[in-house]
């Protein structure tokens, strides 16, 4: 018994008396060859039973037959692996697999035939095999005499198998076995079997070939092997079932398409069928015959996994993603709730609407996570054309779905969460109105018969999650507003980005920095300042750039070898790395002459205070309004004067309107103000001017003044709150209408404010100023006659 080097051979075998070239690059096979180079080139090719793809071979993967082969020549080197020539020589049989030196070893004995039948039985299948061989090697296009001459010269019934199974067409499982067959006639009757089956397939080859002869100058390669596969099914006799149109119009009916679009699919396949393999028209319908059968139609969560929703696991996931946004993720936990209940997956229709980087896109991803369900999402800002919500019309050969379908497609369920997001940066061409096309998406009445033009049968799109985000309400048609259910995120509060920042912004960029907490620390006061002095946004876009800026300037002093680690970046560190203050946020001050007001105001960043001011000269009874102020802001500084003139003349007895001008000013002039929120700030402002009484610096208010003097409810009054606390307000005036918004402020801000709750103008007088003008604010019936009217900014 030999102990061999073993060459593992994948999806290929080595016969005895066939030759066969290599490519050896596993260290494991260099191994071997070099052990074989030192054993007179000798090695013992064996195939692997499975692991192709790995590039450690075990001894279970390989197989227990194998034959012993000689390297005939070797070229390359062990770096960039060896191109060997093998020559099998004979079959041998492994006892024994073992590791030696980095390669597998083998202890193996020749394994010779074992004679099963008797010398005249094995002399007629020689001639048979020979026979055979000459049949088969006359039906080759190729040229074979000198093969054909050494078949005729070979006597060896043994050689000859092992020498025509290696040229027949047949693979490597079929190959292993005729060398594992040890009886001699049984290993020649499986030979002669395949011989036969090749012989078969060859004779109809070439018929195929002189049918086809005088059509060669004619046609392109490409045109003749297609009329080969047409006169292969001709003479199996079944050209209606060929194997490529079998298996779509199995795919049709296995797609679980509705009753009406498969018999639109079925019509459109026989159609196919009757058609030229050339015709433009068929690569149309085949495209669109491959969409019908990818739509998933049927494939969606089931009710069982409905069933199973776990609403505790869905709240872990939403707190876990996002900080804050309570009012949302109460609404997706409902939604989740009623699913459970009813047992369905209805799909549900939300508008997300907020400034930049408050977190709407990332939202909906949470959401579906939450869902268990595939997440799409489809940019709809800048387009211009229906057709990318509808599809185009099957008239030409570029048509293509619209971007429901193809989403629809792409997630592989028909009960996505499927975001479209900038819905209010639709734009409108002369290709159409997209806004006016997504109506039939967005309905949940209408959207279970979705009709794309591409498709042109109905798709049931009830089972979507619809969310779309925007910016802003004010670009979006009326009618598509109403078919969705709004969601405000105003944006987030000092104490929310800083809870953001520590636990997501922070950890997320040091990792993409190559930091870590025991290298770089940052404070809560350093943090802060970062958040109030350089940003000033409702999201945390612009924070996390400014704290992937921090991470490039502190990586240097994290490498520098004078530097004690933890690093504790300070405020210093945040004014050295971003300069001087970007913003400020305006303080209450320490003391108000008559005539200036602190009032609230709302922005797209969060809220603010802000100063008005007011002062008398000499003139013609003229009201001067500076500030940048905008239209219905000063409306509202004129309906206040005229309040002030015909209420309260009794308290300014002696003061000539006509002889004074009254210049009423509100700081930041380059920066645009309007809205109807300062309308009793403009009231108390001019009445304090006029009357001579100061109003606290501790005071603050906000409220729509109306020519009657009624206080009317205005919006933002989460950011106007927490923006009075961030100043040092004590104590804020609101409209009563707005007691409703107050449990969306945060608790430590209601704590930290007074807040008066007021329904007239002299209640928002004697609170301000002190001054009594009940009797002249407030007529008869007053109560009884205010209206509704919708809140404002």
């Amino acid at each position: 018994m030999q102990l061999l080097p073993v060459l593992s051979v994948r999806e290929s075998v080595i016969l005895p008396g066939s030759a066969l070239p290599l490519r050896v690059g596993r260290k494991q096979s260099i191994e071997a060859v070099e052990a074989a180079q030192k054993n007179g080139n000798m090695i013992l090719a064996v195939s692997q039973k499975s692991g192709y793809d790995h590039d450690h071979v075990e001894i279970d993967d390989l197989r227990t037959i194998g034959t012993l082969a000689q390297i005939d020549r070797i070229r390359g080197n062990a770096k960039d692996g060896y191109q060997i020539f093998l020559r099998g020589v004979s079959r041998y049989r492994v006892n024994q697999f073992s590791m030696k030196d980095g390669y597998i070893a083998a202890a193996a004995e020749e394994w010779k035939d074992v004679m099963d039948g008797d010398p005249s039985t094995f002399a007629t299948m020689l001639d048979v095999m020979k026979n055979m061989s000459e049949k088969i090697l006359q039906l080759l296009p190729n040229d074979t005499r000198l093969l054909s001459e050494l078949v005729k010269e070979m006597n060896d019934l043994s050689h000859l198998t092992y020498l025509t199974a290696a040229n027949l067409d047949i693979d490597s499982q079929k190959k292993q076995e005729i060398l594992e067959t040890a009886g001699l006639k049984d290993r020649s009757l499986k030979v002669l079997e395949a011989m036969q089956k090749m012989k078969d397939e060859l004779e109809v080859q070439v018929e195929i070939r002189n049918k086809l002869g005088h059509k060669l100058g004619k046609h392109q390669r490409e045109t003749i092997l297609r009329e080969q596969l047409r006169t292969i099914q001709e003479e199996l006799g079944d050209i209606e079932k060929g194997e490529e149109k079998d298996d779509l119009r199995k795919k049709i009916v296995d797609a679980g398409m509705p009753e009406e679009t498969l018999k639109v699919a079925l019509d459109e396949f026989k159609r196919l069928e009757s058609m030229g393999p050339n015709s433009p028209e068929s690569h149309v319908i085949r495209n669109y015959l491959d969409l019908l059968v990818a739509l998933p139609w049927k494939k969606n969560a089931t009710e069982s996994e409905i069933a199973d929703l776990d609403l505790e696991k869905a709240r872990e996931i939403l707190d876990a993603e996002h900080y804050g946004l309570d009012k949302i993720k109460k609404r997706v936990l409902q939604h989740l709730a009623v699913m459970k209940l009813k047992k369905t997956s209805r799909g549900q229709i939300l508008l997300l609407v907020g400034p930049p980087g408050v977190g709407k896109t990332s939202l909906g991803q949470s959401i579906a996570k939450a869902l268990g369900r595939k997440f799409v999402r489809g940019s709809l800002g800048g387009v211009r054309d229906d057709a990318e919500i509808r599809g185009h019309r099957r008239t030409y050969i570029g048509a293509m779905p619209g971007r429901i379908i193809q989403g629809i497609k792409r997630a592989g369920e028909n009960n996505p969460v499927f975001m479209l997001d900038e819905i209010d940066k639709l734009g409108r061409g002369f290709q159409g109105d997209p806004a006016a096309a997504l109506l039939e998406v967005l309905d949940p009445e209408q959207n279970a018969t979705f009709l794309d033009h591409y498709l042109d049968v109905p798709f049931d799109l009830s089972n979507v999650f619809f969310i779309a985000t925007a910016n802003s309400l004010d670009t979006i048609p009326c009618p598509l507003l109403d078919r969705m259910e709004i969601i405000d995120l105003s944006g987030y509060t000092t104490a929310e980005k800083l809870h953001i920042a520590k636990n997501h912004l922070i950890p997320k960029q040091w990792t993409e920095h190559g930091l870590s907490d025991d290298q770089l620390v940052i404070s809560d006061e350093a943090l802060l300042k970062l958040i109030n002095s350089y940003t000033r946004e409702a999201g945390v876009r612009d924070l996390q750039r400014k704290i992937v800026t921090l991470c490039r300037a502190m990586a240097e002093k994290v490498l520098s070898k004078d530097s004690v680690l933890p690093i504790r970046i300070e405020l210093a560190d945040i004014e050295e790395v971003f300069g001087n203050e970007r913003f400020t946020h305006e303080v209450a001050n320490t003391m108000n002459p008559p005539g200036v007001a602190t009032g609230l105001a709302w922005t797209p960043q969060g809220g603010e205070i802000l100063f008005i001011e007011a002062n008398l000269m000499p003139g013609k009874g003229s009201l001067i309004l500076t500030g940048q102020l905008g239209e219905v802001m000063r409306e509202s500084t004129q309906i206040a004067l005229s309040l002030v003139r015909s209420r309260l003349a009794h308290a300014i007895p002696g003061f000539e309107f006509e002889r004074k001008d009254i210049h009423v000013h509100v700081p930041a002039g380059a920066i645009p103000k309007d809205g109807p929120s300062a309308g009793i700030t403009m009231l108390t402002t001019i009445a304090s001017l006029l009357t001579g009484r100061s109003i606290s610096p501790k005071l603050a208010m906000t409220g729509e003044l109306t020519l009657r003097g009624a206080v009317m409810p205005v919006g933002g009054i989460k950011e106007k709150l927490i923006a009075a606390h961030r100043a040092g307000i004590e104590k804020v005036i609101l409209s009563k209408r707005n007691q409703k918004d107050l449990k969306d402020v945060p608790e430590e801000v209601r704590h930290g404010l007074k807040i008066e709750l007021v329904e007239t103008a002299a209640e928002v007088l004697k609170i301000a100023l002190d001054l009594d003008a009940t009797e002249d604010f407030v007529p008869q019936g007053f109560k009884e006659n205010i209206q509704e009217v919708p809140t404002a900014m």
